[in-house]
């Protein structure tokens, strides 16, 4: 299992080492896959004026198959698994992924190399008819792909149907807008990065729909082995990102997290300390575990761990063994 690297290189020392002439990146051929990976390729140029940098366009099983829910097929997984066999035979150097995406345990062959500056990690509410999820009807059809938010809905909305709603974000706008949904719930993140931020009602507060463990910042995958890649990808990193998701990602592995488990992770930065929240749920939001603790950047790792564990005594475990 391989967390985000560990190699403390600054961002000042890391524009003095060697950089590679041309760098060739991985990723989905999504719109949204494309402006993130975009959005990495223009800063890497900005930085490193005398590297060529160019996108490798791949299309993945997760992206193929549409029909079923993400969690009956693999998890999410299926996103990465392409791409990294691009960077395994050569064909890229780095792959762009939004951090909800990756798996929690990763190839000892791989390493996170850096997390980007987060853009909200929220989820937004997006409705053609109504304003809010409190103002939707009984037994109005809420869209989407997610267990996490299947979950909450329900539990803070038994009321309301939850439909799985799979395909990009273009197609989940086009179902909505054809009438197939009432409302559907999507990230807020990629809707702002695509310049969609219009087609938000209302963005959710974490208190109604915790987000998923990474949600709305992007990593830059690459092989473990080349150090002098991973020292110049350092000047992209965030400090204080890299500390919040790290701390989630470790809640959610330290509780076997994928797509088959609601479960949300979230942290932030409060007066230079980071505050996690995190809960395990049933499906039907019958029951939900939930959980916070804070402590130094240093230790998220720990400090995810710990709130798992926390969650466990609590009888997250029989929720778990249950879905299992």
């Amino acid at each position: 299992m391989s967390p985000a690297v560990s190699l403390a290189v600054s961002p000042a020392v890391s524009l003095l080492l060697p950089v590679p002439d041309h760098i060739v990146i991985a990723t989905r051929e999504s719109r949204l896959a494309l402006w993130q990976a975009g959005h990495i390729e223009a800063r890497l140029e900005s930085l490193y004026p005398g590297c060529r940098v160019e996108l490798l366009g791949m299309t993945t099983r997760g992206d193929k198959i549409l029909d079923r829910p993400l969690a009956k097929v693999g998890g999410k997984g299926l996103f990465v698994k392409e791409l990294e066999a691009a960077l395994l035979d050569g064909r890229a150097d780095i792959a762009v992924h939004s951090m909800k995406d990756v798996p929690m345990a990763m190839g000892e062959e791989f390493a996170l190399a850096c997390i980007t500056e987060r853009e909200t990690p929220l989820d937004a509410f997006v409705s053609t008819r109504y304003a809010a999820l409190d103002d939707l009807p009984p037994g109005a059809v809420v869209g989407t792909s997610s267990l996490r938010r299947e979950s909450q809905i329900h539990a803070r909305y038994p009321q309301l149907a939850v439909s799985s709603l799979r395909g990009n974000l273009d197609t989940r706008l086009r179902k909505l807008d054809e009438g197939q949904y009432d409302a559907i719930v999507l990230a807020a993140a990629g809707l702002r990065r695509l310049g969609l931020g219009e087609r938000i009602r209302a963005v959710l507060p974490a208190d109604v729909s915790l987000p998923a463990a990474g949600q709305g910042a992007l990593g830059i995958e690459c092989l473990a082995a080349r150090a002098e890649l991973i020292a110049c990808l350092q000047a992209l990193n965030d400090a204080d990102t890299a500390a919040c998701v790290g701390a989630e990602r470790a809640f959610s592995r330290a509780l076997a997290g994928s797509c088959e488990v609601p479960l949300g992770a979230y942290a932030e930065m409060r007066a230079g300390r980071v505050w996690l929240r995190g809960f395990v749920a049933r499906p039907d939001g019958a029951r939900i575990v939930r959980g916070e603790r804070e402590g130094a950047p240093l230790d998220a790792e720990a400090i995810g761990k710990a709130l798992a564990g926390d969650l466990l005594a609590q009888g997250a475990g029989d929720i778990l063994a249950a879905l299992g």
